[in-house]
């Protein structure tokens, strides 16, 4: 049998079935100068920053850590572009062996329901790396599937009613015009 033989017998994953990737996550060495690319070079905004994220319950590889961290969130289109600044020195994602910079770091998939994905990924044989509750009743995981480093998929069960702050983002970023380029969340 040669390799194109067993190429042509593969089936798809489950992981796929969860659903489509909504964003493309970094994390950048200078996260001022990567804003002003996104903005300048490629166009994409507004931005909408959130400052002091934190996690309830959150665990890096099974132990709690109080890990915050800054994101900033623009569109693309209908792909959100999300870009990470550490606040502490927790374990977490963005320290140690996960923290690639400068480069893709994870996708982000929306999910109905966090034991479903949790299921899927157990079948895929991906490890959660990390975990937390999100608002009242969110919850996310992000796992590796098995490459490691820079090959993170975060499934995320968004918290009732961010659907409408996602969408401001999008229609925000759908008729922008350059001005305000930067907003701080509250």
């Amino acid at each position: 049998m040669t390799g194109e033989d067993t190429l042509s017998t593969l089936k798809p994953g489950p992981l796929k079935r969860l659903g489509e990737v909504i964003q493309l996550a970094y994390f950048p060495t200078d996260f001022d100068a990567t804003m002003k690319y996104w903005i300048e070079t490629v166009g994409v905004g507004p931005f909408f920053v959130l400052n002091d994220v934190r996690l309830d319950d959150m665990k890096y590889k099974g132990a709690a850590t109080d890990a915050t961290f800054t994101m900033a969130i623009g569109y693309w289109g209908d792909i959100q572009i999300e870009l990470i600044k550490t606040d502490s020195d927790a374990p977490s994602l963005y320290s140690g062996e996960y923290a690639v910079r400068d480069r893709l770091h994870h996708v982000c998939v929306f999910v109905e329901s966090i034991a479903e994905a949790r299921a899927a990924c157990a079948e895929a044989g991906a490890e959660v790396i990390v975990e937390g509750k999100v608002g009242a009743d969110g919850e996310v995981i992000y796992v590796d599937p098995g490459q490691g480093p820079g090959h993170v998929i975060e499934y995320l069960q968004p918290l009732s009613g961010s659907e409408g702050l996602f969408q401001m983002m999008k229609d925000a970023a759908r008729d922008w015009d350059g001005t305000d380029p930067i907003r701080v969340l509250q």
